[in-house]
């Protein structure tokens, strides 16, 4: 079997076009990648060359001269929020063992043993990604996250009866999801898409249409980002069809509140204000943001405030700018990319007015939180409004 080193190297070219593209997506210089590189090292105690020595590894590496070993890998994985295979090429597959009746009938018997303390050990493991994914980003979880899914379709594929698979679906449509979301925020569009395919598909086995609705609401995003709005409403307002009657007053306001952003990217303007409306009239009253059916959802009045500015200012609307300060102000801090996503909207609210300082200062704010998450969904965003100054 080829070592890591071998892998990589044997990738040439292609690793080293894949490997630029992801720094230039972050808006790095070499001589900026050379400092992250050093700089996570040092954080986290390992072992690197000097900066002179990475300055020429990083040029080889992108000229496809050098391999990039397993260490330095990991330390690319975790700035980039990218995948081996995003980054260097996916490796040759491994010739299949000649007779594995008795390793299946292994782990076919362990999915049988698994108990429903494990499920919750899968959901709690969910629930710590999501937490720092909030605060931190998604670029450094690109591993623990591949590794969560892996167990999670490991127990799905060898559980053989619906009793034992169903709580497991259960888990791995939450945290399909969630690693969507993650990768759609690096930029892995295509890894972003199949984790909402993967996610539908284990919400639809589990029978569970409340996974089943947020993982095509969310799915509607890409298709928004790629440049198809209309087809991206379309498909929210069939997530609305999905989940019917079945799912939670918190849950049916977000898919409310998505379909009015995804009018507004439309220009839809009625259709936008409609939907609005129709989140307000059902979302719970109180301070509470989390919906105990569907952990993911976080919704109250202050996050209505701030969608609903949101889509008022792509909507070019005057009273945008108030609802967007009102959101301003309730914003947890812990929600980090949410708070750069809410001063773009402040930014932008303030271009439709001509007011480039305000909107000026917004960007500023948005970009250092975009820079701290990584988010490179947010940076492209920042890079657009940036344009319009």
């Amino acid at each position: 079997m080829l070592s890591t080193n071998e892998r990589h190297h044997g990738r040439g070219g292609h690793m080293g076009q894949r490997l630029r593209e992801a720094r230039k997506q972050r808006g790095w210089s070499q001589e900026r990648l050379v400092r992250e590189i050093s700089r996570y090292a040092e954080q986290h105690l390992i072992d690197v060359a000097s900066p002179a020595s990475l300055k020429v590894y990083v040029s080889e590496w992108e000229n496809g001269r050098r391999a990039v070993s397993s260490t330095y890998a990991l330390i690319l994985r975790a700035l980039f929020g990218k995948t081996d295979d995003e980054l260097f090429g996916a490796p040759e597959s491994a010739a299949p063992a000649a007779d594995g009746y008795d390793e299946l009938i292994g782990r076919i018997d362990s999915a049988r043993s698994l108990s429903l303390g494990m499920v919750d050990t899968f959901l709690n493991q969910t629930e710590l990604l999501r937490s720092f994914d909030r605060q931190m980003g998604a670029a450094a979880l690109v591993d623990q996250m591949r590794a969560h899914l892996d167990a999670l379709e490991d127990a799905l594929t060898f559980a053989v009866l619906p009793d034992a698979r169903r709580p497991v679906a259960t888990a791995l449509a939450g945290a399909a999801t969630l690693a969507a979301w993650q990768a759609l925020d690096v930029g892995a569009v295509e890894r972003a898409w199949r984790h909402y395919e993967l996610g539908k598909r284990a919400a639809a086995e589990a029978e569970q249409p409340m996974y089943l609705a947020h993982a095509m609401a969310e799915q509607a995003y890409v298709l928004a980002d790629a440049g198809r709005p209309e087809m991206a409403v379309d498909l929210v307002r069939d997530a609305q069809r999905t989940g019917g009657t079945k799912v939670s007053p918190r849950l049916a306001a977000w898919l409310f509140a998505a379909e009015a952003e995804l009018c507004a990217k439309a220009g839809l303007a009625r259709d936008c204000r409609d939907a609005l409306d129709r989140a307000a009239a059902v979302l719970p009253a109180g301070d509470e943001a989390r919906d105990p059916d569907m952990l993911s959802i976080f919704l109250n009045a202050g996050h209505m405030a701030r969608w609903r500015g949101n889509a008022l200012a792509m909507l070019g609307e005057d009273d945008a700018l108030a609802e967007l300060y009102v959101a301003l102000e309730r914003m947890d801090p812990a929600f980090t990319r949410a708070t750069a996503g809410l001063r773009c909207d402040l930014a932008q609210a303030h271009l439709a007015r001509g007011e480039f300082g305000q909107a000026r200062e917004h960007l500023q704010k948005a970009r250092l939180l975009a820079n701290r998450t990584g988010s490179v969904r947010q940076r492209r965003r920042i890079e657009r409004l940036t344009g319009r100054l």
